[in-house]
């Protein structure tokens, strides 16, 4: 799966327990007509993904979808989804027409059509 959008957000890597768990969000927004703020999360290794990007950079990222159930101390059942992010790619978001397309040539009613159809 693949979240496409601008960074709004880069937090720091957070670090978690004796042995090193890291952790490092990205807020991305979304480009919907109805935009959404999705928070993302890259651990371990992944981290280091983001320190090629900045906040107002168009990018898209594939992710998966990670849910956890958890029992609290009074027995209720709780469930808690998170995105994880795998891979980050710079990405070029350009909804305006090219004005790098070359002129259309001039056709005349005189010119016959070569086209078989």
């Amino acid at each position: 799966m693949q979240v496409i959008g601008k960074i709004k957000v880069i937090n720091e890597t957070q670090t978690f327990g004796a042995k090193g768990f890291r952790k490092r969000e990205l807020v991305v927004t979304t480009n919907e007509q109805y935009p959404q703020m999705l928070m993302v999360e890259f651990i371990q290794d992944k981290c280091d993904l983001l320190d090629n990007f900045k906040v107002d950079d168009d990018v898209c990222i594939n992710i998966n979808l990670r849910g956890k159930e958890w029992v609290n101390p009074e027995g209720v059942v709780k469930y808690f989804n998170s995105i994880q992010g795998w891979r980050i790619e710079p990405t070029i978001i350009d909804d305006a027409p090219s004005d790098n397309l070359p002129p259309k040539a001039a056709t005349s009613g005189d010119e016959p059509d070569d086209l078989p159809f």
